[in-house]
């Protein structure tokens, strides 16, 4: 029998608590407890989060190891009217963990993928990181290898957006080192441990004092989210230019005249002479 539209299941991309399980929705404790099957990267944790909220809706182990067949067999119930929901260890699926092949598939498809908004690390941090939040690059968690980690860095040192990364405590010490030598010591970041938990701490000061007060009042346990802040940018030549023209210019002649005669010599409209002439 060729299936329909009508008769195919939908799939829900549901965030999880990263600590706190009072931090799990309504909507979210209703996709758990309604689905046919949890496709878990970790079951054990998946199960205790269902103990929790007395569910007990049966649970596939879906990991980046057995990501490609598990697909195909996801695929096959919801194609039959299934409803699949998709978790992580913990947080918001996807983001730095297997799910997007399972999403990509099941949208080819034409099945619903439906998002169930929740906890991110990454959120959280960046919110109480005091670093600026409006452009930001979430990198995950750096290459392994010494070469490959230092060419990564090298090749961020002067990107401009908050830098976002993950980092697990056995390789927190020389990641650090690794960003204080090809960021700088004076860097602004912030060390977020723990976030959610009992002993959540979150740290905001220069690379270098991360570094440094590591293993003393910042204990190396837990999970760590590191914020970084961007490069900081020079203004364009032009703009450099500008401003130049018109600080000679408004200490010879009344501020109004200097800023007519630099829009005329520059090019520049007014409005934006105005605006750099006030930052």
């Amino acid at each position: 029998m060729t299936d329909t539209p009508a008769a195919r299941g939908r799939l829900y991309v549901v965030g999880t608590p990263i600590g706190n399980l009072a931090d799990l929705s309504e909507r979210a404790r209703e996709a758990l407890a309604g689905a046919d099957v949890i496709a878990a990267e970790d079951t054990r944790r998946t199960r205790g989060l269902l103990l929790h909220i007395r569910a007990e809706t049966p649970l596939i182990a879906y990991h980046e190891h057995n990501e490609r067949e598990r697909v195909a067999e996801l695929l096959d119930k919801l194609a039959r009217g299934a409803t699949v929901a998709l978790v992580s260890d913990a947080g918001t699926p996807l983001i730095s963990d297997p799910g997007w092949r399972l999403v990509r598939a099941a949208r080819a498809a034409g099945i619903d993928v439906v998002p169930i908004p929740g906890p991110s690390a990454v959120i959280a941090a960046l919110c109480a990181a005091g670093i600026a939040t409006d452009r930001f690059a979430f990198e995950g968690f750096l290459p392994r290898r010494a070469a490959a980690r230092v060419e990564r860095l090298r090749q961020l040192a002067a990107e401009p957006r908050t830098l976002v990364f993950f980092e697990s405590v056995h390789r927190l010490p020389e990641t650090l080192d690794a960003l204080v030598e090809q960021l700088g010591p004076d860097r602004p970041a912030a060390l977020a441990r723990e976030l959610t938990k009992v002993h959540e701490q979150i740290v905001s000061a220069p690379l270098g004092e991360l570094r440094a007060r590591l293993d003393g009042d910042i204990p190396l346990l837990g999970e760590f989210v590191i914020v970084v802040a961007g490069a900081p940018g020079e203004a364009p030549p032009d703009e450099r230019r500008a401003r130049e023209i018109y600080e000679l210019l408004s200490s010879e002649i009344e501020p109004s005249k200097a800023l007519k005669l630099t829009a005329a010599i520059t090019g520049l409209s007014r409005n934006d002479l105005y605006r750099l002439t006030r930052t």
